[in-house]
């Protein structure tokens, strides 16, 4: 039984298969530019228009895509997309109850739900 034990791998304590994405941004006049906003998207199983919704509500700002690409009509700062960003995945991307972040958004009844393909388990999230 020791010997066993002795010969199994070593666990990795911080190896995780998620990385939160960093957002390439670029200020042009009064505008903000998140010129990888497609790319954020895909990787977090998210629709376009709900990552969108959010930038837009968060920061008060008109926002649209044109080319894979948020136009924001505001000056806002590198740190604070990043910021908004990881908000939005710790608030819609991450499960509630086991933590993985194998989830995606349906519509229940008018209730806007997490359901995660991990646990199974479903939570209702705020509408945006």
């Amino acid at each position: 039984m020791k010997n066993a034990i002795e010969k199994l791998p070593t666990k990795s304590e911080h190896a995780s298969r998620f990385k939160i994405p960093q957002v390439i941004s670029e200020v042009q006049g009064q505008k903000t530019l998140i010129k990888n906003f497609s790319e954020i998207a895909q990787n977090l199983r998210r629709d376009e228009s709900h990552l969108a919704k959010y930038f837009s509500k968060e920061l008060a700002a008109p926002g649209n895509i044109q080319n894979g690409i948020l136009f924001l009509q505001k000056k806002v700062t590198h740190e604070i997309l990043q910021k908004k960003l990881e908000a939005y995945i710790k608030e819609f991307v991450f499960c509630k109850v086991c933590g993985e972040p194998d989830t995606h958004l349906e519509k229940v009844e008018r209730i806007l739900q997490m359901r995660c393909d991990a646990c199974g388990a479903r939570s209702p999230t705020r509408q945006i």
